[in-house]
């Protein structure tokens, strides 16, 4: 069985869902406010290598940017919002078919993914990114879920 990465049409594809997420949800009038601050022009790359790391394609990321560490540290110290992660996420689900993923188990794996990464990953240190240790790995997921 392939990798979800490789499902999703490996690197072209995981970079056109990054790109479709990242368009909507600037279009987005609450979760546009995340990136408010401004963002790194080459987000939409390192977006594409985190979620490839993450579904089994290659460690990217992990070798050019940092680890889970530092994802976790961007995404920190901004307290609990709930109905931002919600918007995200129904973000995500259109930016599927944006990127022309239209395999039902795929969506649903995917849809699966993020969503656990939302509430789950992203979301374990809303009080400080000081709270977040150091050396943690990025998080795998596989057809059947999160991998050990």
């Amino acid at each position: 069985m392939s990798t979800v990465y490789e499902a999703m049409g490996g690197h072209d594809g995981v970079v056109r869902l990054a790109h479709a997420w990242h368009q909507r949800v600037l279009a987005d009038e609450v979760v546009e406010h995340a990136f408010s601050h401004g963002f790194r022009p080459d987000h939409t790359e390192r977006l594409a290598a985190y979620w490839a790391e993450a579904l089994g394609g290659p460690a990217t990321y992990s070798e050019q940017y940092g680890d889970e560490s530092t994802v976790a540290r961007i995404h920190s110290g901004n307290g609990p919002h709930d109905e931002m992660d919600r918007r995200a996420i129904a973000c995500f689900d259109e930016a599927l078919g944006d990127a022309g993923i239209t395999d039902e188990r795929l969506r649903r794996v995917l849809h699966d993914y993020f969503a656990w990464a939302t509430n789950t990953s992203m979301a374990r240190f809303h009080g400080s990114k000081a709270d977040v240790p150091d050396g943690l790995t990025i998080p795998r997921w596989s057809w059947d879920g999160p991998l050990p």
